[in-house]
């Protein structure tokens, strides 16, 4: 295995910490700052909003710029971010350093999937992705937990001067150990990764990325409700049984990994319709602790296993302009989110109970499974009649 691969995953580490363990945090920085929980979580919603930005923007600036160096000024920029939030002696300023560490997150899982894949031989590269991306699940397994655990004792700001500690890793990782290789993409224009984007495929596996991760979302955000008034778990418990949900994201992007360098959209197809039936089976089983159980992990598995398969894909029919395609996946993944939060929250807000958003997050991967059983239909016969492309699979 290239050791630059756990230099990349060091630095998706550290932004996946980032982006989440602000959640169990919010309550002390709505205290220290003086403003309510609602204005804190814009923390949580700017953090988002500026991840998509920053995957088409920056993404598009730095194309036609060597990827390593890319990488190098992406993570100073988070470094500066996550300081900034730590010494921010205004929620303004805190906003800032967050929208400033948001802007490098999903151009760094962009520029360093198609990185992580070129460092690979061809049948490997879903597995290379995987590999980056271990570092995003195990920054919800294991660092959410322990960051957490260090605001609550040493205070929130002491969390993100580790975050910034783990940025320097990530930055000293990637200038010692990935490769300055000149790649073929540094001579390719805007206007020919823009290109990418006239592939009917590209669109397609946009709308998987958005679809299947957030009908996974969907369940998933208002899970806290579901487990304590549904299924009659103690709050206390609620951080231990996302852990295991955790260890199903872990499962899952390894073996969705291994699985998508076979066949990258029967890996798909397999995923997206096990997490249909998963979310069905918890929908009707959710006041059961045993099933719930069983579902969280199993959620957690077939719902982060479509990720190494998702970006690999877009990265396929992007062709030889494969990094604003990337970029533009990573986006989709948290519209993904947005879209499921969204829809649940309409569950409940419409008076239908804890169950809703499940259903509803039922309903978006079953048209995420639709889509992608289009998109195979349609690349088998663009196969077939052109004999040069070739499907994904």
């Amino acid at each position: 295995m290239p050791l630059g691969l756990i230099a990349l995953a060091i630095g998706a580490f550290g932004i996946g910490l980032t982006e989440f363990v602000i959640m169990g945090l919010l309550p002390d920085v709505a205290a220290d700052f003086g403003v309510s929980e609602a204005a804190a979580g814009w923390l949580i919603s700017g953090y988002a909003l500026s991840v998509v930005v920053g995957a088409l923007g920056l993404t598009a600036a730095t194309v036609r710029w060597p990827r390593k160096p890319v990488l190098v000024g992406l993570l100073v920029l988070f470094i500066i971010g996550n300081s900034l939030t730590a010494m921010a002696a205004t929620y303004e300023v805190a906003m800032i350093g967050r929208v400033i560490a948001a802007l490098c997150h999903g151009a760094f899982f962009g520029i360093g999937a198609v990185v992580a894949a070129e460092l690979v031989p061809a049948n490997k590269k879903a597995g290379a992705i995987a590999i980056m991306f271990t570092g995003l699940t195990a920054a919800n397994v294991l660092g959410v937990p322990f960051g957490t655990l260090l605001g609550q004792h040493s205070g929130w700001r002491s969390t993100f001067w580790a975050i910034s500690g783990i940025g320097v890793l990530a930055l000293v990782g990637i200038l010692a150990l990935v490769p300055a290789i000149r790649h073929v993409a540094e001579g390719i224009s805007l206007r020919q990764e823009i290109g990418a984007f006239t592939s009917l495929q590209v669109w397609l596996s946009l709308g998987v990325t958005i679809l299947g991760y957030g009908g996974m979302f969907g369940a998933f955000t208002y899970i806290a409700y579901t487990l304590t008034e549904i299924t009659g778990f103690n709050a206390t418990t609620v951080p231990w049984l996302l852990m295991l949900f955790g260890v199903g994201l872990f499962a899952g992007n390894w073996i969705g990994g291994r699985m998508a360098d076979k066949s990258i959209d029967r890996t798909l197809l397999f995923f997206i319709s096990a997490l249909l039936v998963v979310l069905v089976l918890f929908g009707f089983f959710a006041d059961n602790q045993v099933a719930t159980v069983l579902a969280l992990l199993f959620m957690g598995g077939f719902g982060f296993g479509t990720v190494p398969g998702l970006q690999s894909r877009i990265m396929h029919y992007a062709g030889d302009a494969p990094t604003l395609a990337s970029g533009a996946n990573i986006g989709a993944f948290n519209v993904g989110n947005a879209l499921g939060a969204w829809a649940g929250g309409l569950g409940i807000a419409a008076g239908l109970g804890y169950t809703s958003p499940i259903w509803i997050g039922a309903l978006i991967t079953l048209v995420a499974l639709l889509v992608i059983v289009l998109a195979m239909i349609l690349a088998k016969k663009a196969s077939v009649a052109s004999p040069h492309l070739v499907a994904a699979g």
